[in-house]
């Protein structure tokens, strides 16, 4: 199983906790909390991450700025904007960009 780094960028804490659990609770996913553009931008360029996870609280200039930077990396990272929803919605998004993981039924 291939393990993925999805590094979720938001504003509020409760949240990002909860996709934090959420995530982490699929074996080989590991979930890396950002809440400041600047430090979030050091981190991709750093820190080549697979899923770049944009949570709520953020406005719509740092959206702007940190998927425009996704551009100007020199690895690929997939996009998610998840703002709700629930576990399996996350899942689905997640599987959507990583097809090869979707669990046998």
């Amino acid at each position: 199983m291939k393990n993925l780094v999805i590094i979720v960028f938001g504003k509020n804490e409760e949240i990002l906790q909860t996709l934090k659990r959420i995530i982490e609770s699929n074996q080989g996913w590991q979930a890396v909390i950002q809440q400041d553009l600047s430090t979030c931008k050091n981190y991709l360029s750093e820190y080549p991450g697979d899923i770049l996870l944009l949570s709520s609280g953020l406005s719509t200039q740092e959206e702007a700025e940190i998927t425009d930077y996704l551009a100007h990396l020199n690895h690929s990272i997939g996009l998610i904007k998840h703002y709700g929803g629930g576990s399996g919605l996350l899942k689905n998004e997640i599987y959507s960009l990583f097809p090869d993981l979707i669990p046998d039924k």
